[in-house]
């Protein structure tokens, strides 16, 4: 069983290594004229079965929905992606992969793959394999932690329950007519 230090130190390492591989692909996209953000989102999509929308994407980048409109927009000035409005629900848009973004993910995933090659080099399989695996865990626990009910936050001090503030939570003196 691992110690206290010893589950901080595996926290922090993956941490820095997850950052130290996606900061040395990105040195090497750079050329092509992508942003980590951009081509980290036209990965998701390429992977993604079908058409995801804009919340999903969100979730799957963990990044908040306005930052990603944002993202979104530059994208699709750019051509690389497009927006569609869903025919079930107006407010919802589903976001697509445009024709130019093909070959350029051709060559996102092959410079990913040599990439990958030269930092795994020298790791035995089985070894790789057994890491996955305990990653594969850790993750869906972390995802497992999301789906347990966040606490309720305590109402403000003379709100009734249900009733909605339209001062956004201030007080606000009266008037006298």
């Amino acid at each position: 069983m691992l110690n206290r230090s010893d589950s901080a130190g595996f926290g922090t390492l993956l941490g820095e290594t997850s950052r130290a591989w996606r900061y040395r692909l990105d040195q090497r996209l750079k050329p092509l004229g992508l942003s980590q953000a951009k081509w980290i989102t036209l990965l998701k999509l390429s992977r993604s079965e079908g058409c995801m929308t804009q919340k999903e994407l969100a979730e799957r980048l963990c990044i908040e929905g306005p930052t990603l409109v944002r993202l979104l927009d530059r994208m699709a000035a750019d051509g690389w992606i497009e927006r569609r409005g869903l025919d079930t629900d107006r407010r919802s848009k589903t976001v697509h992969l445009r024709r130019k973004s093909c070959a350029l993910l051709q060559q996102i995933n092959a410079m990913a793959a040599r990439l990958s090659g030269e930092l795994l080099e020298g790791v035995p399989p089985a070894e790789l394999r057994s890491c996955m695996e305990v990653l594969a865990r850790i993750k869906e626990r972390a995802i497992a932690l999301d789906t347990l009910t966040e606490p309720k936050k305590p109402m403000p001090r003379g709100q009734k329950a249900g009733a909605a503030r339209r001062d956004g939570g201030k007080r606000v003196k009266k008037r006298r007519r």
